[in-house]
């Protein structure tokens, strides 16, 4: 018993030697700039601090989600290896790297969900001087649920005391507002009205402007002008949840994959189909793929309400507890012709079982969760690409 309570008592004292170290090294850092929202977290993450690199700043950056990756100040990049899967501890650690580095400015993406994490981590380890919300949707609803005005104050928890906030949301902007105002935070909206289609063609995967005039906004905050932040972000490795299309033939039929699966709220999902499909008018017929997780079934749910306002012409479940989304389709009143239940499926096996809808030209959209089974459908048609749109 004695030894318990001497090991309880050791490991309290490290975590506080951990933790009043953190603080020394956060005194190192100018300038953090820590990013939260329900959409777009990774890439503006990049974008911000490819940005930032142009413009003349040490940065370095620390993305989250389904592929962790520390970006240095060069550009460069390594993946972060969890083998105990994703704790806020992590910043931490980033924050002592980056401390020792000297860097200018650190960019680190929220990897906290719930509230109370989310709270610890701004206000108790980060401490930044400029917070984001990129945008607020219904997702997560869970644990940061009900409704969308309890999901915006959940990610308001990262809003920085006496800073700056950047947010590119409009529906609930007051919400944010109000919540900074009892931080004495400055709020500055962004919008996309000065980002032209020609700003957008320097992009080699498809990127939304929402995301980059936002980006544009911080950058611009520290006295980088647009060009020069944009000549930077064109040279940005773009996120493995970033929106791309590859084109692949098989048999007699060309498909066009969409892989939209980090667009996993019904609001930004159903806004990416309705915009690729009008990139393409041209194609025969629709085939929506939506990727299931045993961890993410409410999220599948809500795509598939979300199914019912847009047209397409058939829906493959992907993933894990593909025949429990089954029956929840049917019960809504999808048509059981229109839906295959695959599973857990290979690339080359999702091909064969598209490529049988009768139509010569196939615009084939992934959408739900990149995690999992999603993430090898993308790789399989990466791999197999003939032409990167």
């Amino acid at each position: 018993m004695s030894g318990l309570i001497i090991g309880l008592l050791l490991l309290i004292s490290y975590g506080i030697y951990e933790f009043q170290k953190c603080k020394i090294s956060r005194k190192k850092i100018p300038t953090i700039i820590h990013i939260n929202g329900t959409r777009g977290k990774s890439s503006v993450t990049r974008l911000i601090a490819a940005g930032l690199r142009a413009g003349g700043k040490k940065t370095i950056a620390k993305t989250t989600g389904s592929a962790p990756a520390l970006i240095y100040e060069d550009g460069s990049e390594s993946p972060i290896i969890r083998h105990h899967g994703a704790n806020i501890k992590e910043q931490i650690k980033i924050i002592k790297f980056a401390a020792k580095k000297k860097i200018d400015i650190l960019v680190l993406e929220c990897m906290a969900v719930t509230p109370e994490y989310q709270w610890v981590t701004e206000h108790e380890i980060v401490k930044s001087n400029i917070g984001i919300i990129t945008n607020s949707r219904l997702d997560h609803l869970d644990v940061m649920g009900p409704g969308i005005k309890n999901v915006t104050r959940s990610l308001c928890n990262t809003i920085p005391k006496h800073g700056v906030l950047f947010t590119a949301e409009n529906k609930v902007f007051p919400i944010i507002q109000n919540e900074a105002k009892k931080v004495n935070c400055e709020v500055i909206q962004s919008n996309d009205a000065g980002i032209s289609n020609e700003d957008m063609q320097g992009f080699s995967y498809i990127e939304h402007k929402e995301n980059v005039g936002l980006s544009l906004k911080v950058c611009e905050h520290f006295g980088i002008d647009k060009r020069k932040a944009l000549e930077g972000m064109y040279t940005a490795k773009p996120d493995i949840g970033a929106m791309e299309i590859y084109m692949h033939k098989s048999k007699d039929s060309e498909l066009h994959f969409v892989h939209a699966f980090a667009a996993n709220d019904p609001e930004s999902t159903i806004f990416v189909i309705n915009s690729v499909k009008g990139l393409y008018p041209h194609t025969h017929a629709v085939a929506i793929v939506l990727s299931t997780r045993a961890d993410r079934l409410y999220r599948s749910k809500q795509l598939v309400i979300m199914l019912k306002e847009v047209e397409f012409d058939h829906l493959y479940l992907i993933g894990e507890q593909t025949n429990t989304m089954y029956s929840y389709a049917l019960n809504n009143k999808l048509d059981k012709n229109k839906i295959t239940d695959c599973g857990w499926v290979t690339g080359l096996k999702l091909t064969n079982s598209v490529v049988n809808l009768p139509a010569k030209e196939i615009l084939m959209m992934g959408i739900g969760n990149i995690g999992g089974n999603g993430g090898i459908i993308v790789e399989y048609y990466k791999k197999r690409n003939n032409k990167n749109v």
